[in-house]
């Protein structure tokens, strides 16, 4: 069972996190089991980018992003190499070190 390794966010995860996810699941399905509330304001559907992550490491065993995903991530905050949206990264079978993005642009944030 991989392991996702979260950096510290200063909201979301102030010290940080070691979690355990099956392979398969969504790098966002694994942070929202463990009681890391990433936004994901399109509901998972790879509409919107507040579910961002710059993967540090184990990018390269994620399969690969497809256009809409591409498209997608042009508009996200902080965009690097090695970002993903959390909602369509799918875990394999090895560790990831993932950072979420101090910002994200939510044009319509859930949290009233």
């Amino acid at each position: 069972m991989p392991q996702i390794i979260v950096l510290p966010h200063h909201e979301l995860c102030p010290d940080g996190a070691v979690i355990e996810a099956e392979s398969g699941v969504s790098i966002c399905d694994a942070l929202l089991e463990h009681d890391i509330e990433i936004e994901h304001a399109c509901e998972k559907s790879c509409a919107c980018t507040t579910c961002h992550v710059i993967v540090r490491e184990g990018f390269d065993s994620l399969e690969p992003s497809d256009e809409l995903e591409d498209d997608m991530l042009d508009k996200a905050w902080g965009l690097e190499p090695n970002s993903r949206l959390s909602c369509q990264a799918v875990l394999g079978e090895t560790d990831l070190v993932v950072e979420i993005p101090k910002y994200t642009i939510n044009l319509a944030s859930e949290k009233h």
